[in-house]
């Protein structure tokens, strides 16, 4: 190898270091969570039930990044039930481990224990949300997640003066999972939602909403 071409490669490994270094330069944050997943009585609707929920509250918390951040969640399970988080249009590559879905990728997160989630946010941007993914626990194990461009990139559009997040859902009268089982050994019929919620409310329109809780 003459001279010239040494100092072209020399050249070249000095590219890419710079590269590999402004490439570090841009990584994204780390964010730790803490989930504690536990049974609360609510009453809505005149009607009075022990959920499990996160947090103590209906939706349970918005995770908040940019993209190329990374996630760490502390699941805790204090509840009766084995429970696993799935993160909804996470693309996770290479991280199936910290995906979620129940007997697929992990064994449920027992009573009594806690599992924590890696969750890498790649390519995504924009409002996906989180779950649980283990029978009907989902209705009320769930909350938001908020995906902000990249630090230091605009909006695809005008900048929002403000911003609210909805989450739709639905109210249960009794207890899901033991309804469940139920249904599955007699063949009855699955439990049927008594009214709909917006982040957790039914609103000032039913019966005993005003006050509940």
């Amino acid at each position: 190898m003459n001279f010239q071409n040494k100092e072209c490669l020399l050249n070249f490994i000095g590219f890419l270091f710079l590269v590999a270094q402004c490439l570090s330069m841009v990584e994204g944050e780390v964010h730790y969570y803490e989930f504690v997943l536990a049974e609360k009585n609510f009453t809505k609707l005149c009607n009075t039930t022990s959920k499990l929920v996160v947090n103590g509250s209906i939706p349970g918390p918005i995770i908040r990044v940019h993209k190329g951040d990374t996630v760490y969640v502390n699941v805790h399970n204090q509840g009766y039930y084995g429970v696993t988080i799935h993160w909804h249009g996470v693309k996770q590559p290479r991280n199936p481990w910290s995906d979620g879905p129940e007997y697929i990728t992990q064994c449920p997160i027992e009573p009594g224990s806690n599992f924590t989630y890696e969750v890498i946010f790649s390519t995504e941007e924009g409002t996906l949300w989180w779950h649980a993914h283990s029978d009907w626990t989902r209705v009320y194990v769930h909350g938001a997640i908020v995906i902000l461009p990249t630090i230091g990139t605009t909006y695809p559009f005008p900048k929002p003066d403000d911003e609210d997040i909805i989450i739709l859902g639905s109210l249960y009268s009794g207890n899901l999972t033991a309804e469940l089982d139920y249904a599955l050994i007699y063949g009855d019929d699955l439990p049927h939602s008594i009214g709909y919620t917006i982040n957790g409310e039914p609103g000032d329109l039913g019966p005993c909403s005003r006050g509940s809780d």
